[in-house]
């Protein structure tokens, strides 16, 4: 449903833009039978679909999405990209911003849009559950405007996903109990199909027909859990001109590397041949080349063109797609990316920088004998960032700060790491490879201008790209680069004239990412690695930005009906028993 706004109103609080629309969803969440891969299981789908239903909208919409929970488990959604202004209550990060929405409830989110463009997402941010709960958000130029490229004759939605077999919520809830390596997915699904290269799916294969001559906008959207990909299209080079909601310079590929959370606007023209193309994907895997754990599994599509011509038996199937272990080609592709940054499409990069921050981030273990700690062995598989190990509250952070109430977390996040050592070297003292946990957050002043150097480590041998993503705003890159990052020479390199603005992007293997953003969205904020399993192990953070001098500039208050914080002691999702009313494994 859409409701038009014609002149400026408030609307619960919110005051609309001329010409802004207002949108509502009604998302039902439950368990749907699927079979793929030679196996039918149940999963958590929204309206039975895999991947979601797509939201459609225009540059400063509202929408309210209602999310009706008939699933087994606690869930929160999130809206990726969305800077929701002064409204992190509807931000969905599950004990950052809410409590999960409990089996058999409701909640309303207002998802407030304000300069994103392009194609964003949404999906589950609740334990694992958004490997099957996922879709697109497609954000259209406003009436009157264009792109600032050629209309494209159509476009296409490309969800790249993610399959594991079993039960994957229960599964990572062992191992992390065990404090173990969590499960790897066994699959990639382009439209939640694994297409000609695994076993019982040829018949299921996704198909993106097309008419030559005629240019396609692909809407590319990052929702697997775990990996990084490189993505082609046989016979075809791709433009691409936007990513994560802004528009960028053009650059033609013949293929792309894409990290978990991101979204890339791509044009293809179909210029080839009449026939049948494979889209492919592969994972990129930064680590160890040792390492043969990784998914080698190979998701595909097939592009066929309309018309009357004789059909080759098989699609061709991509050349340009890199190998696995491809980071020359991974990295070349990510230094391309630029913003337009041209009168029409402005940047503002923070020049007068007020807050500093060095942030490292690494695998680690928690002990589980708090004294003694000499060795790895029989000791917790974790991850940090500074060395804190972040640990959910049992009250949502949002709330406790709202109310003032304390006891939930500490206001002491360390600017620098808490001990410095050579980050990227193979040899490393002892005290590196133990972290503590800890619930702990950075205060922002509103409006402050902020620059964070993100410090990939070797510890562990966990040396590996780390898409950082950041709620609530979204920033730019300066820099990056291998070995450790020099505070004398290597400012000297950022791009200040037309840096990526974006809102998810890579800490290189054993290399460091620095990028600026002004803070001024009053609220709480999530920072963390988009990778789940890093996430999970607390590679996390969280920012408050507090309020302006102005009501315009404040948090807004909470809107009724906020999930409850009952039922979780030990901060973990659990499921839903009618039978005794508790929550439990």
């Amino acid at each position: 449903m859409k409701l038009s706004i014609l002149g400026c109103i408030v609307l619960l609080g919110h005051v609309l833009s001329v010409g802004a629309d207002v949108h509502s969803y009604d998302f039902v969440l439950k368990e749907t039978n699927v079979t793929k891969s030679c196996l039918t299981k149940s999963i958590l789908t929204v309206n039975d679909r895999l991947p979601g239903p797509v939201i459609r909208i225009r540059k400063g919409d509202t929408v309210y999405v209602t999310v009706y929970n008939q699933g087994d488990y606690g869930i929160t959604l999130h809206w990726h990209g969305v800077k929701q202004p002064r409204n992190p209550w509807s931000d969905g990060p599950v004990f950052i911003t809410q409590c999960p929405i409990l089996p058999g409830s409701n909640f309303t989110y207002e998802v407030m849009f304000s300069d994103e463009e392009g194609t964003l997402w949404w999906h589950a941010h609740s334990d694992w559950s958004r490997a099957t709960v996922h879709g697109a958000i497609v954000i259209l130029p406003k009436e009157g405007t264009t792109y600032p490229f050629p209309e494209p004759d159509g476009e296409e939605i490309i969800v790249l996903g993610s399959w594991y077999k079993g039960d994957l919520n229960a599964e990572v809830d062992e191992d992390m109990a065990a404090g173990t390596d969590v499960p790897h997915s066994v699959g990639y699904t382009i439209n939640g199909e694994l297409g000609d290269f695994t076993n019982c799916s040829d018949d299921t294969t996704y198909r993106l027909f097309i008419d030559y001559g005629k240019t396609y906008l692909l809407r590319i959207v990052h929702a697997v859990v775990d990996a990084e990909l490189f993505f082609s299209v046989a016979g075809h080079n791709l433009t691409v001109v936007g990513m994560d909601g802004a528009y960028v310079k053009p650059i033609v590929t013949s293929y792309i590397m894409i990290s978990p959370g991101q979204t890339m606007d791509v044009l293809l023209t179909a210029n080839g041949p009449p026939g049948l193309y494979y889209m492919a994907n592969r994972q990129f895997s930064s680590e160890d080349p040792d390492v043969t754990g990784f998914d080698h599994s190979i998701g595909s599509a097939i592009l066929q063109y309309r018309g009357d011509y004789n059909v080759s038996s098989s699609p061709i199937f991509p050349q340009s797609l890199p190998p696995y272990l491809d980071l020359p080609d991974a990295m070349s592709f990510i230094k391309q990316l630029r913003s337009l940054a041209n009168e029409d499409y402005p940047i503002s990069v923070p020049t007068n920088i007020t807050t500093r921050m060095f942030i490292t981030a690494s695998m680690n273990v928690l002990c589980r004998n708090k004294t003694g700690c000499t060795t790895a062995i029989g000791n917790i598989l974790s991850a940090s960032m500074n060395n804190i190990s972040f640990a959910n509250p049992s009250v949502d952070i949002l709330d406790s700060y709202y109310r003032n109430i304390t006891g939930f977390y500490t206001t002491d996040f360390p600017d620098w790491p808490l001990t410095a050592f050579n980050y990227t070297a193979d040899d490393y003292d002892t005290d590196a490879v133990f972290t503590d946990q800890g619930t702990k957050v950075k205060v922002l002043n509103y409006n402050e201008s902020v620059e964070i150097v993100f410090q990939g480590t070797s510890v562990l041998s966990g040396s590996m790209n780390h898409p950082m993503h950041m709620h609530g705003h979204s920033f730019y890159v300066l820099g990056f680069g291998h070995g450790n990052f020099n505070d004398e020479t290597d400012p000297k390199t950022y791009n200040l004239v037309d840096p990526p603005k974006v809102n998810t992007f890579g800490v290189p293997k054993n290399g460091w990412l620095a990028l600026r953003f002004t803070a001024n969205n009053p609220g709480v904020w999530f920072w963390h690695c988009h990778l789940d399993r890093h996430m999970t192990w607390g590679m996390d953070a969280v920012f408050i930005v507090k309020n302006g001098d102005t009501e315009e500039t404040s948090l807004r208050p909470p809107p009724p009906g906020m999930p409850p914080c009952i039922g979780y002691p030990d901060n973990s999702i659990r499921r839903w028993t009618d039978a005794n009313e508790d929550m439990v494994l």
